[in-house]
């Protein structure tokens, strides 16, 4: 009798320790109240020091770490949905994660990437979807510009995101619709002074400069992530080094009438073979653009997301997190790239097949990926110049803005080899 009155003291010792919850999980799929916001937590853990799992494919890519009140308090503070579990639960979702069945993986997030929003000090009549998710999340960013990156200031950064910009020195091609507007009168203004203040005689030349150092930031390692007009232009940009590409109105002097066939495809990143568009009264910079030749109506406008395997294609598996696989689509400057534009090693990861148009792809450069995702706002399908920006507190679950933040969290995973 003795034995069993200890065995029943020890069980009544022992299995409260073992069911005690020692884990925070954090799930992203419909369940999740605030999915935005609980990359906000993610990131706050990772600020703190401490590690992040990241399910892939396990509850739309759900986050989990150890236990501690104040992870616990912050998920309330924020709105974020999570659940404490014990590490005899946890185990068995390690053990379900690591079945080769399971088209899912467990990838650790170590540091909370330092972050660089490239955009003008200057403000313009139009928002960023990523600043409004990193703010929305809250997740600390710094602002810079032509100035910094010249400077050499791209190397305090693990990621830099590229924020609705033109880097061919055409300012957006605004000029015909909004030449006499105050907003696009400065612009120009600040921009010419900005480029001579640097050393240059005209902003093309300004912008190609910085195109190159981003270019060779990605090369020894960074991580870069662009939407809008800045994927298309920035390679433009690129192939157009030595050309001018801007006619009069933009750099006070005409273009070169030979430009399309001087362009250097070999200099770009994503694109290759595109036309430049000449005229300065299209709202346009190429053909690598799908908006001026799409037909698809808003009520249909859908793009699906690839599913890749989590076992053995981890980073674009990280990237495509989700709680939707079909995502409906939204307009930009550049809402989406011409298929027939993408160079061989150009990863797509998103895409409108019936219109044979993408969305969002990927692909490494040197030591360092990018990503480029069309469209300017995932829950503003139209975003008119002096539109308000969106309010994210109306759309916490959106599965357009979770790519983005995807994205954000990306630089601070342990790299996985390739298996072969």
């Amino acid at each position: 009798m003795k034995k069993i009155k200890y065995l029943l003291i020890l069980i009544s010792i022992v299995f409260p320790l073992l069911l005690k919850g020692t884990t925070i999980l954090i799930p992203m799929d419909n369940s999740q109240t605030n999915h935005l916001k609980a990359y906000g937590v993610a990131y706050w853990v990772l600020q703190n020091n401490m590690e992040v799992d990241w399910l892939l494919n396990y509850r739309g890519g759900s986050f989990a770490c150890t236990h501690l009140d104040q992870i616990e308090r912050e998920c309330k503070i924020r709105g974020v949905s999570y659940s404490v579990i014990a590490d005899v639960q946890y185990n068995s979702i390690l053990t379900t994660i690591a079945d080769n069945e399971s088209n899912t993986d467990i990838i650790k997030l170590h540091n909370a990437p330092k972050i660089a929003v490239y955009t003008p000090h200057s403000k313009l009549p139009w928002d960023d979807a990523v600043t409004l998710a990193l703010s929305y999340a809250e997740i600390p960013y710094d602002k810079i510009y032509d100035k910094e990156i010249i400077q050499g200031e791209l190397i305090k950064y693990d990621w830099l995101h590229l924020h609705h910009e033109d880097f061919t020195g055409q300012y957006g091609k605004f000029w015909f619709a909004h030449k006499n507007s105050s907003w696009y009168v400065q612009d120009v203004k600040n921009s010419e002074e900005l480029a001579q203040s640097l050393g240059f005689s005209k902003v093309s030349q300004c912008k190609l400069a910085v195109a190159k150092k981003i270019k060779e930031y990605v090369i020894n390692g960074g991580f870069l992530f662009a939407m809008c007009s800045a994927p298309d232009s920035f390679d433009v940009a690129l192939a157009a080094e030595g050309v001018d590409i801007c006619d009069s109105m933009f750099d006070g002097d005409p273009m070169d009438p030979q430009a399309q066939s001087k362009l250097n495809y070999d200099n770009c990143i994503a694109f290759t073979n595109f036309k430049i568009s000449t005229n300065p009264h299209e709202y346009e910079i190429s053909d690598i653009d799908v908006t001026n030749h799409r037909k698809v109506n808003e009520n249909t406008d859908y793009f699906v997301l690839f599913e890749f395997s989590a076992k053995w294609d981890p980073v674009p598996t990280m990237l495509c997190q989700n709680h939707d696989r079909i995502i409906k689509g939204f307009m930009g400057q550049s809402t989406a790239f011409n298929r027939n534009k993408l160079k061989p090693n150009v990863l797509i990861m998103g895409e409108n097949k019936s219109v044979n148009e993408v969305k969002y792809i990927h692909g490494e450069l040197g030591q360092g990926t990018w990503t480029f995702f069309g469209g300017h706002d995932p829950e503003d399908y139209r975003h008119f110049v002096g539109d308000p920006p969106t309010e994210l507190d109306l759309h916490p679950n959106s599965p357009g803005y979770r790519l983005i933040l995807n994205n954000v969290l990306f630089p601070s995973a342990k790299k996985k080899k390739q298996k072969t």
